[in-house]
């Protein structure tokens, strides 16, 4: 496995692995969830890229850019096995030697609700490196594949929106959320949790199971109230909850009438303790 640093050195590793890349972009602190990512992007692509950068720009001054865990060697030892050809793992400076001004606004109507509202400014963060590491790996070959979990899944959303109004030569590929086996989607940020916040952290997911199927009844209240009612009972369960709400799949609005099976997905935020998890599901 080849480390570049640099996006001179990416391109000279790529150039000697000639084809169309298969990418994966991860911050490292590498969970199962990523290494499933990079098994399903291995047979999309000639060579098999995964970046490894913790993106200063998508993280808000009080949140946790600097105790964001970094863990090299073992991402490293990880990523090696699961078949990767090249890690990207620039520096701060490499990737942005200038103060990055021009900066990707996506779409409002999609970026600037539930974790946008939350995070004022995380998606173009996202969109603004994300858009400059599919430079760095497909601008030799003209594109190639990528793949994102659905565990962030507005975020998938507003990629593929992106990639869809720039008209990227790019594929954008969902890979499913990796759970433990009591039901908690993994998560780099699941390692804040103390032990007894462990235990509580399936909560969210089985709150989100609880609302998607009382949404699906025949003859179910509102939704405004079933998502009330779902806050309130996380509430009382000790948590801080941003919003558990039913949105359309294909946009994240929400449901105008009646919603065909399969159309839906029900998304939430919620803090417990000092660590801020999210997850999602789709009915």
């Amino acid at each position: 496995m080849i480390t570049a640093r640099t996006i001179p050195e990416l391109r000279a590793a790529l150039a000697a692995r000639p084809g169309r890349p298969a990418f994966v972009p991860t911050m490292g602190n590498l969970h199962d969830g990523h290494i499933a990512l990079v098994r399903q992007a291995r047979p999309l692509g000639d060579v098999l890229v995964t970046s490894i950068f913790v993106n200063r720009l998508q993280f808000l001054p009080h949140e946790d850019f600097d105790s964001y865990p970094r863990t090299w060697d073992a991402d490293c030892a990880r990523l090696e096995a699961a078949g990767c050809d090249i890690v990207f793992a620039p520096r701060e400076t490499d990737l942005y030697p200038a103060p990055q001004t021009f900066k990707i606004q996506p779409d409002p109507q999609l970026a600037d609700i539930l974790e946008g509202h939350f995070r004022p400014g995380f998606f173009t963060g996202v969109c603004t490196v994300v858009m400059k590491l599919f430079s760095a790996v497909f601008f030799a070959s003209g594109g190639g594949t990528a793949v994102f979990g659905k565990k962030d899944y507005q975020q998938l959303m507003v990629i593929r929106r992106m990639v869809e109004q720039f008209a990227l030569p790019v594929q954008v590929v969902a890979g499913e959320t990796e759970r433990a086996t009591d039901g908690l989607a993994l998560s780099s940020r699941n390692g804040y949790l103390s032990t007894g916040e462990r235990g509580q952290a399936v909560q969210l997911s089985q709150a989100l199971r609880a609302l998607a199927q009382a949404a699906s009844a025949p003859g179910a209240p509102p939704l405004a109230a079933l998502e009330q009612q779902a806050m309130q009972q996380l509430a009382q369960q000790g948590w801080a909850p941003d919003y558990l709400t039913v949105r359309q799949r294909h946009d994240l609005q929400p449901p105008q009438g009646a919603a065909a099976p399969g159309t839906l997905v029900a998304l939430g935020a919620a803090r417990l303790g000092g660590t801020r998890l999210i997850d999602n599901l789709e009915f």
